[in-house]
């Protein structure tokens, strides 16, 4: 507990704040809770099922999700990535955090080995430990690309999976085409030097919240044991209703063996499944978004503001955070420095990655202009 999410101390230290100074006066930039309501969509879909009197709709379903909700996921996901993902690739799960809970649940051996590429999100370790794993951390670039040199360097004879999160959370970078080759053939590599498989974990919950014009690279033609985790916590602004699902590489060779390992674990960890009446509203809205212009939006503005003040940052493409360089070298005390003026942050330890610190755009506006003043007056203190 006292190595707990820094991510929850801010949010803590936020209330705190806000009961000494008024809500309206405290700028909190600390959490990633998504601004936006979700879509019409999913809202004409939740009246619709709240009037359905089908019998069954509501009672116990196969560990793995709905047959038919499983069929509609994967067929979004086809269309998405061009992979044939069928349902039976597919299990719904209780957000993209019971996703990865139920993978690790069902590979991990205790002392099994999981790579983390840093900055990382700041739960993957607990994550790994709770499922007697053991996390090991690699290292990225100056632009937050992933360092294939540091990634078989920290890959030996017990490691059993590599996660990656793209876009990123804190970056908000999001791994290119030629970044997810590399990684897949490092782990080929590494399996035939220590005859053993790792699997490649790609946690996808901002995967359609992307600002540039690219296309999303998808991990499957890359590695054959590879597992998309992902949730519509942000895609479709429904992080509390904890719904999301996780997807198999077709090519897996293990998938079988392994679809039965995780519907064993989603139940036994005590999830039992996803929501019922959560699995069949986001079932035919898988092609729904947020207005993600709005998002972007705010990005130009934090970022923007950042770097005209003189923070160095690297321009995220995709998610809702900026994670700039701290202009001292503490970023828990830059963090404190901030906290005076009523301005709330992230430091980069929590993420792995002393020095930096994270900042959310997930917010109304007033929060960010109000922000801007704290920021600037901690680093001209930091310059001066």
């Amino acid at each position: 507990m006292k190595e707990s999410s820094w991510i929850r101390r801010m949010f803590e230290a936020g209330i705190e704040l806000r009961e000494a100074h008024g809500a309206e006066n405290v700028f909190d930039l600390s959490l990633g809770n998504p601004l936006l309501e979700p879509p019409a969509e999913f809202r004409a879909e939740l009246a619709r099922l709240a009037a359905d009197k089908t019998p069954n709709t509501h009672r116990y379903m196969p560990n793995g999700g709905f047959p038919e909700v499983r069929a509609s996921v994967a067929e979004a996901l086809a269309e998405e990535s061009g992979v044939p993902v069928t349902g039976a690739e597919i299990l719904m799960t209780v957000g993209a955090a019971g996703a990865i809970n139920t993978i690790l649940r069902s590979i991990l051996d205790e002392g099994d080995e999981v790579v983390l590429l840093a900055p990382y999100f700041g739960e993957y370790p607990f994550y790994i430990q709770h499922q007697t794993g053991v996390a090991k951390t690699a290292a990225c670039d100056d632009n937050w690309l992933p360092d294939i040199a540091s990634i078989e360097s920290a890959i030996g004879p017990r490691t059993r999976a590599l996660i990656i999160n793209s876009p990123n959370n804190p970056t908000g970078v999001i791994y290119p085409e030629a970044s997810i080759a590399a990684i897949g053939e490092a782990l080929t590599r590494a399996e035939e030097k220590y005859g053993t498989e790792i699997y490649l974990i790609s946690d996808e919950p901002y995967r359609k919240l992307i600002y540039s014009d690219q296309p999303y690279p998808f991990i499957f033609n890359h590695h054959p044991r590879s597992i998309v985790a992902t949730s519509h916590s942000k895609d479709l602004g429904l992080a509390g209703e904890r719904i999301g699902y996780l997807a198999l590489n077709p090519a897996d060779p293990g998938k079988t063996d392994l679809m039965d390992a995780l519907t064993f674990s989603i139940r036994t960890l005590g999830f039992v499944n996803a929501p019922a009446l959560m699995q069949r509203a986001v079932a035919g809205i898988q092609r729904a978004t947020v207005d993600i212009a709005i998002y972007r939006d705010k990005r130009d503005l934090l970022y923007g503001t950042l770097i005209d003040i003189g923070y160095e940052c690297v321009k995220p493409d995709g998610a809702f955070y900026v994670f700039p360089k701290s202009p001292i070298p503490d970023d828990t005390e830059f963090v404190r420095q901030l906290q005076k003026e009523l301005v709330l942050v992230v430091p980069g330890i929590g993420f792995g990655t002393p020095g930096y610190f994270r900042a959310s755009y997930c917010v109304d506006d007033w929060v960010i202009e109000g922000s801007i003043a704290g920021f600037r007056k901690v680093f001209e203190q930091a310059n001066s």
